[in-house]
Parts: structure tokens; sequence; C-alpha cells
């Protein structure tokens, strides 16, 4: 291996220890932030704005001339943490208690860092343009992906790309899906308003909990029998909370919880459906409700082109072999699809294992952990992609 790219590799994992070291929050990402603009800042040739007080964008123009078609590609990395107290045994544990980066957002950030930086050493190499955006917010609704895009990020744009680590597969290996990729994600808050009393005289009372109860366990099956079967979304209450004494029946009770959908018309359906079941449980109850919604990011598509190229570079990384096909779209919701619906994009799962590990413990655990040698072929991939760009696509 050449020593520029074990001098990249090092920096890289540098770069990611203290983005993991100093986790921030969604909208808090102030030295996050900070310490990407200041880095990308040294690299030759690559100019870097604010477009929000805690993201970073950058640019990058190739220096050399061609006559074939040139395009515009832009890359996203993600850059905020998550509220949750680090359990990995590592030893650049999360600094900022309750705080951390267990869902790959600083392997995100690294990687596209090494990617500016190798593609602005090789910047009269290239043809075409280059857009680098290390977007805040991606883990609270309605995301900072939507933010950016109303700020102009992808106007121009012919294809935006992005990687996610995937705690599933072991370093080496891409797993891919053209079509529905991310579900879109939509909340729900219900409070149901009964009449309380005392605990012994329950007829003389329109009890919350049981309307509670009984709408937590029917809107799932219910809305789904309504819907086709293929294209049915995932309905889960998260939430319930109601009374704080066991000889009191209270007035009130709070559930709250997500749709995940990967069909636009069936994302509307839903929410009809289960507002509909809500409000015909409660009233036959008696009992009043309120259903509020926190309408969230839509479902990520990955067009079919631009996951042809990125199979093709994978492949061309790793062999053909280490590139997994995935069946059927994931239910967990991505703010990226504020850019695919804006522009052609891809964004694919990079494998971050490792079999010394032992389990594979999900996104979002306080346990999760990364193997640092994927990120070599994050960086890898997305170079690649833009020197198959700048070569017109042959």
């Amino acid at each position: 291996m050449r020593s520029e790219s074990l001098d990249l590799q090092k920096d890289v994992i540098t770069w990611r220890r203290h983005l993991h070291e100093n986790a921030e929050l969604s909208y808090q990402e102030y030295q996050t932030s900070d310490y990407i603009y200041r880095i990308v800042s040294t690299f030759p040739g690559v100019t870097v704005t604010r477009p929000t007080k805690t993201s970073v964008y950058a640019v990058l123009k190739g220096g050399k001339e061609t006559t074939e078609r040139t395009y515009t590609i832009a890359f996203r990395a993600d850059i905020d943490a998550l509220p949750i107290m680090e359990e990995a045994d590592i030893e650049f544990k999360s600094k900022n208690p309750g705080v951390m980066h267990a869902c790959g957002h600083d392997v995100h950030a690294a990687m596209l860092l090494g990617t500016v930086k190798a593609l602005a050493e090789k910047q009269n190499e290239l043809s075409g343009e280059f857009r680098f955006i290390f977007q805040h917010a991606e883990e609270v609704t309605p995301g900072g992906a939507i933010e950016l895009v109303e700020k102009g990020v992808m106007e121009g744009v012919d294809y935006v790309f992005a990687l996610h680590v995937y705690p599933y597969e072991e370093a080496g290996k891409f797993t891919m899906r053209a079509g529905a990729m991310n579900a879109a994600g939509d909340d729900f808050e219900i409070k149901i308003i009964g009449s309380g009393g005392h605990a012994s005289t329950p007829e003389l009372t329109v009890d919350p909990l049981i309307v509670g109860a009984e709408i937590a366990t029917n809107i799932s099956h219910v809305v789904a029998r309504k819907l086709p079967i293929l294209k049915a979304p995932v309905i889960t209450v998260t939430k319930f909370n109601c009374g704080n004494s066991l000889n009191v029946i209270a007035d009130t009770a709070e559930l709250g919880g997500t749709i995940r959908s990967h069909d636009p018309e069936v994302r509307i359906q839903a929410r009809d459906y289960l507002e509909q079941v809500v409000r015909g449980i409660a009233a036959a109850h008696g009992a009043e409700v309120e259903v509020k919604w926190d309408i969230g990011c839509a479902a990520v598509i990955n067009d079919e082109k631009a996951t042809a190229i990125t199979k093709s570079v994978a492949e061309e990384l790793v062999g053909p072999e280490n590139v997994i096909s995935l069946e059927e779209p994931l239910f967990g919701a991505e703010d990226f699809a504020a850019y695919s619906e804006a522009v052609p994009a891809s964004m694919q799962f990079i494998g971050v294992h490792n079999a010394s590990f032992g389990q594979a413990y999900p996104l979002h655990h306080p346990k999760f952990k990364v193997d640092e040698e994927a990120m070599q072929y994050g960086v890898s991939y997305f170079v690649k992609i833009a020197e198959k760009f700048s070569a017109g696509l042959r």
C-alpha cells in the first residue's frame, strides 16, 4: 500500500476518534462543525462555507479540461450524535456524558473528510464539480437535510451519494439496494380524555387506561387490514402514560408511537386509518381523544442508474462476492430522503463489524462498535465514484 494511502488512513482514524470523543446532539454540533470546517479549510482548492450554524458545505472544482460532458456530484455525511450513555469497550469513549455516536455519524464524517482530502490532492486530474455536505441534525425530525436542500446545496447537482454504517456485515463488504431503501417516519401523540374516580367504582368512570390499552392493542392490525399486504406499514406504540396512584383511576392517558412506510400513498392512508381507529374506540367508551402528528422525512428512494454506478464501484473495490443485495427495504427512517427527492441519489450500506467483537450490536445501542478498517473502503468508494464521473462515466 502506498505511503500516502497509509497516511490518509491514519488521518481518517484520528478524525473519527476526535469526533467520537466529542459527540454532540442535533442542532448542537458547534464544536463538531468547527472541527470539520478547520480541517477542510486546509485542503487546497476547496471552498468552504457554513450554510447553517452547525453544518459545513465544501466545493471542489476539477482542474482538468475536457470535451466530455461534466457532472456535478454531491456526497453527504451526517454529523450529529444521540442521547445515549456509551457502554462500548473502547479507549476513546465520548467525553460528553449521555451523548454518543451510536449511529456511526462520526464514521460518516471522517470518511467524507478523507474523500475531500484525497480528491483535493488530485484536483488537476479531475473534471466537473464535487460538493461535500457535512449535515447537522439527521437524528431529529424533520431533519437537517430539508434545511440544506432549501439552502440550495442540491441546485445543479446531477447525482448525490452517501454511505451508512451497517453493523450486520463485516468491514470490506457493502450492502446495496435500488428503489426504496429506508422508510418514511411519522410520529403520533394520542391523548385520551376520560373521567377518573376511585378504583373501587370503575363503573362510575370513563377509564382512559382501558381505552388506551384497547387502542394500543388494535391500531397495528386494524390499519394493516385496510392496506395492501405488500405495502403495509409498521405501526409501533412506544409510549403509554396513565395515572400515578394505585387506587385512583386517572382522567387522562397519553400514548405515542411511530408509523414507518415506504409507499407515499400508504403513508397518508395509514395516518387517516389510525385516526379512524383511535376515534372509534374512544367514542365507543365515551371518551374524548386528541391526535397530534410530527410528520417526518419521506422514504429514501435509490435511483436505479445511481445505484448501478455505486454497485459497479463497490464490486471493483471489494469484489462482487462482497457486495450483498438487500432484498427488502428497511423500516428505519433517514433524512437523506430530502436529497433523493431532489436529485437522483444512492445511499448504500458499508459493513463495519469485526468477528473479534463478538455480538454485533445494532445502531442506536450503547455498545455499538465499529471496525475502523472499514473506513478505508468508504473513502475509496467515494473517490472511485468521483473518478468515474470525472471520466465521463465511460
